[in-house]
């Protein structure tokens, strides 16, 4: 299966709960409060898991930039399903592309830059983010 497919599965998937199934392809695309050329699919809340965690797609496009930030509270778990970039973490320089994850941990800068091809991640948050 090539990674496009993998997220667009998972763009028009589903979530499973213990009383209900959310379907992917309902959940809008947002724009990033604060980066261009950067939208957030919110996939799974605090309010669905006791604040524990959040899962959210994030689709950065060809050439835009994640810029570097941190999180106080939560560690973040980038996993690459689509595209390819590069990956800050403090000031270490990473590839990114298909099947390639990143631990971050709370109060660490990072940053992603979007490839020719745009990239698309799953970021999972504990606690979670929203």
């Amino acid at each position: 299966m090539k990674s496009e497919e993998i997220a667009t599965r998972m763009e028009n998937g589903s979530t499973i709960y213990l009383n209900r199934e959310d379907a992917s392809k309902e959940i809008p695309w947002e724009k990033h409060p604060k980066f261009y050329g950067v939208c957030l699919k919110h996939l799974i809340k605090g309010a669905d898991t006791e604040g524990k965690l959040s899962c959210h797609m994030v689709r950065i496009d060809p050439g835009s930039v994640l810029d570097e930030h941190t999180h106080d509270v939560q560690w973040e778990l980038h996993e690459v399903i689509s595209g390819d970039g590069v990956f800050l973490l403090n000031t270490k320089k990473n590839a990114y592309y298909p099947g390639r994850m990143a631990l971050i941990p709370k109060r660490m800068n990072h940053k992603v830059i979007a490839g020719k091809n745009g990239l698309i991640l799953l970021a999972k948050f504990f606690p979670a983010l929203i």
